[in-house]
């Protein structure tokens, strides 16, 4: 293995050390060999490595690559005169990358096009309070990722949606990392569509040796009149090896609409990681008007808390159990004015959980889970009932939820080992769990099972099928389901050349909505102007499908071609009377310059 010079960040002094280690995963076992030996009983796996002395004669160059590009595409949709294609123009943009110095890159692009890019796997969200994540996967904003990482997601690049143009400086500095990216987004991204959001986002850390460092954050969108700062300050200390404390503490200021608001956030953490027994604790709160235009914040104004205390034991070498783990979760969750003035807490859980690894790399676990939920007013806002009047006729008034739902659900999930051509694995949950749709109980099933299937060293095929059911306990009836199957092909033809297959089936259908816990009185939805509107029955079946074939002779030197289309299905998994919604072809030309 080759590892240019030209590709690294280091020093310019000479000589010098470096720290290193390679570690070695036996796929089929699930065994782990480091060069430098290291205990997993350590809070910091990188404070174990080795050492590289004596280092000299090195040069990296002041390396200059230039990559223009251009994307012709034609997208189809339905029109009054039938469907039709719009060619539209070609767009022309370019990527540059300097190495400004031995441990500085500057990289930048202008206009570029991301649409060779893997589309995201589906998602069905479950608990309405929580955004769903997708990750990052442009190569622009994947290359130098590990210096914008931050507790809490305060960095999240896919809020920039569709740069015009973007510049990102990454490397080290005074012996600090520093990352800095600026960028200008498209106007669509802007909630009015005539401004183009502007962003700017640094995050510098520092080291202080052995695992611990320190670090901050400051990121700034602005639209227009309307902005959102966040500032942010985060370490992390390790000691006696076994013990990590994390701390973060951050502010927002956010002006929307003439008005502003600031809010707080901060997290502590605290860890054990002891070969035989362990501990994760959390006490973290987000204001009810933080925000993080630059971030990711799956739920604002909360606080949250718990304590995972663990315990494992080792089999013998060659014995059926290897290793097994059992931890005790107990969890709460406030509403963030509840804890500041000494209420009661929201969400309680209390989580038994069991992880056992097998002989040959098997992995199986299982767990109970005992929680309490508690009403959210906020949530049930715009909730109306529909109720008859005393004198006759109907009455709509306010939705009042029952003040908790308690809950009781088991979890299994099993691995396969990672053999030559195979691997699998999967997990399992049903009980009685929350009806966020009517806030009720309900009976809940969640599963989820991947599969991949390698025949040889060019192809590879994964399908993957995710399953989510919410049914009613008083009854049985249905409340909603949701499923996603996707499958992926991947055939590498030759070297330079690759073929990739995806297919994706979402299934969303949801019942028309009653007040199930209390009145089963129809549930309506407040709109605009003291407008009501029945929470009727809805059903979506989206087939997605696309395929990119490239032809990369060298790394930024492509030929993309590509298809992708969108089609709803009559009747779930039928695939009857299938009518495409919107489709496009496009061609992506790209060239590396290398000065």
């Amino acid at each position: 293995m080759r590892i240019p010079f030209k590709s690294l960040r280091y020093q310019a002094r000479q000589p010098q050390d470096w720290s290193i280690n390679v570690l070695r995963e036996v796929k089929h076992s699930g065994f782990e060999d480091s060069w430098y030996p290291a205990r997993r009983a350590n809070a910091s796996f990188i404070a174990q490595s080795g050492t590289l002395s004596g280092l000299t004669g090195m040069h990296r160059g002041l390396v200059v690559d230039l990559n223009p590009e251009a994307t012709g595409r034609a997208s189809g949709a339905p029109t009054a005169s039938g469907y039709q294609y719009d060619m539209g123009n070609p767009q022309v943009g370019g990527n540059v990358r300097w190495g400004v110095s031995d441990n500085l890159t500057l990289n930048g692009t202008i206009k570029p096009d991301f649409s060779q890019v893997e589309s995201d796997a589906g998602q069905l969200a479950f608990d309405p309070r929580q955004a769903l994540f997708f990750p990052e996967k442009r190569p622009f904003f994947l290359e130098g990722s590990e210096l914008f990482q931050v507790p809490q997601n305060l960095i999240y690049t896919r809020r920039i949606v569709q740069p015009v143009a973007a510049a990102k400086l990454t490397g080290t500095a005074f012996g600090t990392d520093i990352g800095l990216l600026s960028a200008v987004d498209q106007k669509f991204a802007s909630p009015t569509g005539t401004d183009n959001p502007i962003f700017t986002i640094l995050r510098a850390q520092h080291s202080m040796g052995h695992g611990s460092r320190i670090g901050m954050v400051y990121t700034d969108r602005i639209v227009g009149g309307d902005y959102n700062r966040v500032a942010e300050v985060d370490s992390r200390l390790v000691f006696k090896d076994i013990f990590g404390l994390n701390l973060q503490l951050a502010g927002s200021r956010t002006r929307a609409g003439g008005v502003t608001t600031t809010a707080p956030l901060w997290l502590t953490q605290f860890t054990i990681q002891h070969r035989i027994w362990g501990l994760r604790s959390v006490f973290a709160g987000i204001g009810d008007d933080f925000r993080d235009a630059s971030g990711f914040i799956g739920r604002a104004g909360i606080v949250h808390s718990y304590v995972d205390p663990s315990w494992t034991t080792y089999g013998r070498p060659g014995a059926l159990l290897q290793r097994f783990t059992g931890d005790i979760v107990v969890d709460g969750i406030w509403q963030y004015q509840n804890f500041i003035h000494g209420r009661h807490m929201q969400d309680k859980k209390l989580h038994f959980n069991g992880n056992a690894t097998l002989r040959g790399g098997w992995n199986v676990g299982a767990g109970y889970f005992v929680e309490s939920f508690g009403y959210d007013s906020a949530l049930y806002a715009r909730y109306r009932l529909e109720i008859p009047k005393a004198g006759g006729g109907l009455d709509t008034i306010p939705f009042v939820g029952q003040p908790t739902i308690e809950n009781g659900e088991f979890i299994v999930q099993v691995a396969t080992p990672q053999w030559k051509h195979f691997s699998a694995d999967g997990f399992f949950l049903k009980g009685h769990d929350e009806n966020f749709f009517e806030w009720a109980s309900a009976d809940l099933i969640y599963m989820n099972a991947e599969l991949s299937y390698r025949p040889t060293e060019r192809i590879r095929n994964s399908i993957s099928y995710f399953w989510q059911q919410v049914n009613r306990r008083t009854d049985g009836t249905l409340v909603n389901v949701g499923r996603v199957l996707r499958a992926k092909l991947e055939y590498q033809l030759s070297r330079p050349l690759f073929i990739r297959v995806v297919g994706q089936y979402i299934q969303d259908q949801t019942d028309s909505l009653r007040d199930d816990s209390r009145t089963n009185a129809p549930i309506l939805i407040a709109g605009a102007g003291g407008s009501v509107t029945r929470a009727a029955a809805s059903s979506s079946n989206l087939l997605h499908a696309d395929v990119l074939l490239s032809y990369q002779p060298m790394p930024g030197t492509v030929v993309f071609a590509g298809y992708g289309s969108n089609m709803l299905d009559e009747e779930a998994f039928r695939f009857r009377g299938l009518n495409r919604t919107d489709d496009a072809f496009f061609l992506k030309l790209s060239y590396l310059f290398r000065l």
